[in-house]
């Protein structure tokens, strides 16, 4: 570990390296969640030479840069962000990841669910509809450190300060880069295809068709449906997939479920399939993130028990 890394992670989150966190080299990532942060992930990460495929989240990205760059690709341009900037991305939107200078990044990241930030929003702004936020990168180094407060006081047990810390950093950026998301208009026949394919793909996860066998299905041609898929959802049918199996591994994990059995469930050939897919995506192993909820459950089951006695 680098010297001052056990510092900015906390001495709790340091203890805990050999059993929540991925290391390799000067990389290291713990994901994790707090109890008494329900519908919030966290990500506490140094990446060198970590990529991340183009992927969606079903929360929001809300990411410190600390030290270093991270570069990503969003929508239709590349994004830069350094330290003192945040890097903020909308549900269910494609991006990527990877470093922008030879050091790589350090950063905090909280993924607050579309539901938790509904409630800020509607609590702190006058945006209606959808809220998400309207920039890709913003510079505010106020919001960085109270997203690194966040992890902090979560990685101290501190559940009253990491959620009061983390309503006062969604409302700020809401308040700076905040907009109401415009609704999906009514997609023509091709598009509807492509929905269709999803539905398709979602419901036979484990045994998928073929491109050839899931255009036929629908009655279109296979290229046809190919450019369909890509321009509703950002990426080709195999990379939503791909996504989508983890995704699925995901809650399966937080639920218990062993790796080896997510990745038979989900349709990956083997669990070393998983760990590649997952760790590309999520950031850390499947192995390590199941020991994180773990520990987050049996927090809880005490917690439960003290109070019942």
């Amino acid at each position: 570990m680098e010297a001052g890394a056990a510092e900015r992670m906390g001495a709790g989150a340091a203890e805990r390296m050999g059993a929540g966190a991925a290391m390799s080299g000067r990389e290291r990532a713990r994901h994790w969640r707090h109890p008494g942060l329900p519908g919030v992930d966290l990500l506490d990460a140094r990446y060198v030479r970590k990529t991340f495929a183009r992927h969606t989240h079903e929360s929001f990205v809300i990411a410190a840069i600390t030290s270093g760059v991270e570069e990503f690709h969003h929508r239709d341009s590349i994004e830069r962000a350094g330290a003192g900037h945040l890097a903020l991305v909308n549900p269910d939107t494609v991006h990527t990841g990877q470093a922008g200078v030879p050091e790589g990044w350090t950063y905090s990241v909280i993924y607050p669910s579309a539901a938790v930030v509904g409630e800020i929003a509607a609590e702190t702004t006058s945006i209606r509809g959808n809220p998400g936020f309207s920039v890709a990168v913003t510079h505010d180094p106020h919001a960085v450190r109270l997203i690194t407060q966040v992890l902090r006081a979560a990685d101290g047990q501190n559940a009253l300060a990491a959620d009061t810390m983390l309503r006062l950093v969604v409302a700020r950026l809401l308040r700076s880069s905040g907009t109401s998301l415009p609704a999906r208009p009514a997609r023509a026949a091709a598009p509807r295809d492509a929905s269709r394919a999803r539905e398709i793909l979602e419901s036979r996860m484990a045994a998928p068709p073929s491109l050839r066998e899931l255009a036929a299905e629908l009655g279109a041609g296979p290229f046809a449906l190919l450019r369909a898929f890509r321009d509703a959802y950002g990426m080709p049918p195999h990379a939503w997939l791909t996504d989508a199996r983890v995704r699925r591994a995901r809650h399966l994990l937080d639920s218990g479920v062993s790796p080896a059995d997510a990745a038979v469930t989900v349709g990956f050939t083997d669990q070393p399939h998983l760990n590649r897919h997952f760790t590309r995506i999520v950031g850390v192993p499947p192995g390590a993130y199941r020991r994180e909820r773990k520990n987050v459950q049996d927090t809880r089951k005490a917690a439960d028990l003290t109070s019942a006695g």
